[in-house]
Order: structure tokens, then sequence, then C-alpha cells
């Protein structure tokens, strides 16, 4: 488990059937076998050389992920340690377990901050988000300032110290990158789909007005 406020940036490459992290030297020591978040995505550290890591990463991982084409173009990727039971939570809960990928549509630069403007490119993720909820982009903390009505995409405003210390400033746009939505908002979709099934409802769609009381209720969660 992670919290979205990234230690370091580093860069990655391909490396046999892995990847090859060469993070600063500030990012170490590392333990053989720990988890890093590297661009939002947990990877576990499978062999350390000197200044560098290397972690296995599946066929599934490539596929789900902006990892692969990163790692084609030895590019920068955000790396966080698993957070301590004694840590604080300065960002929110972040798994390392991308649930999507975005587009940049855009990238503005304003006085005291930065604009980016992302768009799902599976419609399905959409729904979790709404105006400032948290979300991890390239495993990033962030904020949803705006979510837009059309082309499932939202907004997010970036302060000068997160642009500065993260990978964020060297997107582009058109860029895909790694998303992730609060574990929250996935927790209480599966716990209401549950209570409110199908089966729940033919149970008590029959009901009529005199039978709802402060028993039902109760019963029914209310």
């Amino acid at each position: 488990m992670f919290t979205g406020l990234i230690q370091a940036v580093g860069t990655i490459h391909l490396q046999g059937k892995g990847v090859l992290v060469e993070p600063p030297t500030s990012f170490f020591p590392l333990v053989l076998g720990e988890s890093i978040s590297v661009n939002g995505v947990c990877l576990t550290v499978s062999e350390l050389r000197q200044k560098v890591f290397l972690a296995d990463i599946s066929e599934e991982t490539l596929k789900k992920t902006s990892l692969g084409e990163k790692a084609n173009e030895q590019g920068f990727v955000n790396l966080e340690k698993a957070l301590r039971l004694s840590d604080r939570l300065g960002g929110h809960l972040v798994s390392g377990h991308v649930d999507g990928l975005g587009k940049v549509v855009s990238i503005n630069s304003l006085s005291n901050s930065w604009n980016l403007k992302i768009a799902w490119e599976e419609r399905a993720f959409s729904k979790y988000i709404c105006n400032k909820a948290s979300i991890a982009i390239n495993g990033v903390s962030l904020t949803v300032s705006d979510k837009k009505q059309t082309n499932d995409a939202f907004s997010i405003a970036v302060i000068p110290h997160t642009w500065l210390n993260t990978s964020l400033k060297h997107l582009r746009e058109g860029e895909i990158v790694n998303l992730e939505v609060d574990l929250m908002a996935k927790y209480a979709e599966s716990l209401l789909a549950d209570k409110f099934a199908p089966s729940h409802f033919k149970e008590t769609i029959h009901m009529n007005s005199s039978e709802v009381s402060k028993d039902w209720l109760r019963k029914n969660g209310y």
C-alpha cells in the first residue's frame, strides 16, 4: 500500500523479462523483495545492483499499464516505497493496482498551478470520478478539480511543489498515463451492488405501503 506522495523520480529501461529502474542515490537503501510503486504500478524488487534495481513484469502489467511504453523510451517514472503502518497518510490510500489508462488531453500553465485535463481510455471507470475525489495519476495522489460531462474527462490542479518534484512535468499532450481510482469508491460500489441486487428487489418490490415499518427499514439497512 502507498500514499501517492512521490519520494523520487528515476528512469526505467527494459531488461530481459523485466525492467531496470535507476533511482537517485537518495532513494536507497532498498531490500530484495520489497514493494516499490513505479509510476503507480506496484512492483517487487527482484535484484539489486549498484545504483539500480530490477523488477519482474508480467504480460498483464505490460498490457494494462503504460510501463512497457515508458521503458521503451527510457522515460522518467515516479517512485515511492511502501507505506509503513506508523507513517502519516499525507495523500490517500493507493494500492499500486492500476484500474485503467488515461490520455493527457491538455496541459495549461496558470499563474499558481498547472491544469491537467485527462480522458479515460475506458469509459467504464469514469463513474468512479467526482469533483474533489482522490485519484492517482502515474502514482501521484491528486484531487479532481472538475469532472467533465462529455468524453469521460476530468481536470486536475497541480501545485508547483508536486509539479517540480514528480515526473508530471515531463508529460506531453496525447501521452498515456496510469490511473487508479479511490479504493473507497470501489468498495462502496461492491457493498451497494450486494445490498441492492435484483434478488433483494424481487423480495421487496411487491410490498405495499402498510408493510413498510421501522423494523422493516432497520432490517434492510435504512
